[in-house]
């Protein structure tokens, strides 16, 4: 397991898994007037190749690799449409996406409507979660990681009854 640069690799002894690593970690950074921020100097080889951005869970922004991001949409777009939840996350997550670049500072331009929707300000957290990346509101963040921290016992315990 190589942490060095913030990615967890998960290649062990299965050459099929190369390439697919684990985002983590927390870092503050500033959002623009022009819309860029940039993303974890640990964060961007991965995501040099090609990277989406789309709404999130609770208020944030999902930030994919490209490769995850195919596994992600292919997974939208199976949803049965039959069901009016299928319907409504796949059209969210997918409507909401767009591709982004990197410029040579590192940084990406996030679309107004992505903005608008995360109540991004000025200061914003990036924290990696395992396949993606998450962009947070600093004040959104803060506010839900210490509600989340008063809750990490019962949580924990609640997770033991299911094996993790």
């Amino acid at each position: 397991m190589n942490t060095k640069w913030g990615i967890v690799d998960n290649y062990g002894d299965n050459p099929k898994n190369c390439g697919e690593n684990m985002y983590i970690g927390e870092y503050t950074y500033s959002i623009d007037a022009k819309r860029r921020m940039a993303v974890p100097a640990k964060f961007r080889k991965e995501l040099s190749t090609g990277a989406v951005i789309t709404r999130g869970i609770d208020t944030c922004l999902a930030l994919y690799s490209i490769k995850v991001w195919e596994v992600v949409a292919e997974k939208l777009q199976n949803l049965t449409s039959a069901r009016g939840e299928a319907r409504g996350l796949a059209r969210i997550l997918l409507s909401g996406a767009t591709d982004v670049t990197f410029d040579k500072l590192g940084r990406i331009l996030i679309p107004e409507h992505l903005i608008g929707y995360a109540h991004l300000k000025k200061n914003v957290v990036v924290i990696g979660l395992g396949n993606r990346i998450e962009v947070w509101d600093k004040k959104l963040w803060d506010d839900y990681k210490m509600k989340t921290e008063a809750q990490v016992g019962s949580m924990a315990e609640r997770l033991e009854e299911l094996g993790i």
